[in-house]
Order: C-alpha cells, then structure tokens, then sequence
C-alpha cells in the first residue's frame, strides 16, 4: 500500500529514544522528512545519527524542553525555518514516576501535568497554523493503555493521561473542518527504557528481578510478551498517513490483548 507520505514533513517530540525514535524511523522509511526533539541533546545527537545512516530524507534536531511554557513556539518555529512546514505533528514525552496517591504532594501533580498534558496543548497549539496550510495535515498523541485499563503504583499517569484522550477527540471534531485529524495511539508495556525503569522500580519493590517482571508482564497478553517499538511505530505511521484520510477521533490501543475490556 502506499501511504502517500513521501516529501510530507513531521515534528516528533520526545524522539531521542523508546517510541518516539521508532516512529520517527517509520516514517523517515516512507521519506517523511523528520524534525525530532528531546530535551537530551546527547541522546538526540544519537538519534539522528542513527536515522542518517537508515534513511536518506531531511533530518533535523530540534533539542528543548516540551515542558517548559515558552519552548513549543520556539521548536515549532525552528521546524518551520529548516523544513519549510509541518504536515505531521506527533506529541510524545516521557512519562511521570510511579507511585502511591499518598506518597505525591501538589509539586509532583503540576510537573506531571506539565510533563503528559500541557506539553501535548502547548505544542498542538504552537503547530496549528501550520497544520492549517497542509493538504494532509495529522496530528497523534501517544498515551498509554492505563486511560482504559490504570496500572497500580501508577496513579499519575492513570489521571493525567486521560486528559490527553479527552483532548484528542474535542480537536478531532472542533478542528475537523480545518481538515487536521486527531488520533491517538494507546501502548501497553512495550521494550522501550521507560518500561524497563518501571520494571526495575516493581522489581525492587517485590524483591524480584526485571526479568521475572516482565516476563509476568508479558502473561497478561494473549500474545504471551510485550509489544515491540516497531509494531506501535507501525500503527501510527499508518494513522499519521493519507492512506488513514477518513480516520479521526481514533484512540487505537496496541496492547497484545492486555487490555481485557470489549472497547
């Protein structure tokens, strides 16, 4: 199938590593020009070497701090200058720490916010205008499985992230006119670092190793393992594509089968 993706441009924030790389690779191997960001300028310097040498499109790094207030203009604004435009915007951050409800104060709530929703808000709104003047403008946010089904010791992210889905469907049928899709992509436990650090932290708390966490985790799928990196990367090259036109409002969970509800 061709996707029709080829000299399209996109923004993928948090893409120095775990699922923000693999999709930032996807869609560089259907010659998407990619602008990738992270607030670790070493692990971005990393990511776009390896991207050079896999593909051959137009690559640019991006570094800021997507939760910082003032910093989407400006990543936006350098996107815009080295690729002209942006068709495709993906929105992805690392997550909060685990944890108990008890064992966070305010501070913890605010950054988090900050961390999995505001920088979702702030860059969408940064990156509109210029939505607004592309032929195939789509825009994804990446969340988690836990909006439908929370994760224990994670109640940060089981609370925040939701806001992120209640989002992602207002602007799919408020800005559905302006032609701009909203998707969302919701992963379960994949092999990426973020789920090795909770994987190291469960294990710590249980008195067990990583690997017999996530070969536990791993149970829970019908599949009997944990998603791989290029198998999200898959579903959002597809979603973020012309070939998905007529899909918005779409939060699409790519679990194996973890999550045990019918919708």
């Amino acid at each position: 199938m061709d996707l029709k993706l080829s000299g399209k441009s996109a923004l993928v924030t948090g893409a120095s590593q775990g699922l923000g790389y693999a999709i930032a690779l996807g869609l560089a191997k259907e010659g998407v020009n990619i602008a990738l960001n992270s607030r670790n300028e070493e692990n971005l310097t990393t990511a776009v070497e390896r991207l050079r040498e896999e593909t051959n499109v137009k690559i640019t790094l991006v570094p800021g701090d997507v939760t910082e207030a003032t910093a989407s203009e400006k990543i936006v604004g350098q996107v815009v200058h080295n690729l002209g435009g942006i068709d495709l915007l993906v929105t992805n951050s690392a997550g909060p720490p685990p944890g108990r409800f008890e064992s966070f104060k305010d501070e913890q709530w605010y950054q988090s916010i900050d961390l999995v929703f505001m920088s979702h808000v702030r860059m969408i709104r940064a990156a509109l205008p210029y939505l607004r003047d592309s032929s195939a403008a789509s825009v994804l946010t990446l969340t988690s499985y836990a909006v439908k089904q929370p994760i224990p010791n994670l109640v940060l992210s089981n609370s925040i992230r939701a806001a992120t889905i209640g989002l992602t469907k207002s602007l799919a049928l408020e800005l559905g006119t302006d032609n701009i899709r909203f998707n969302s992509i919701l992963p379960a436990w994949t092999e990426t670092e973020r789920v090795y650090q909770l994987m190291s932290d469960r294990a710590q708390r249980k008195g067990t190793s990583v690997q017999d966490e996530i070969n536990q985790q791993a149970k829970e799928s019908p599949l009997g393992r944990l998603c791989k990196p290029e198998e999200v990367a898959n579903a959002a090259v597809f979603l973020l594509s012309p070939a998905a036109s007529y899909i918005t409002g779409v939060m699409l969970t790519v679990d194996g089968g973890m999550n045990k509800g019918i919708f």
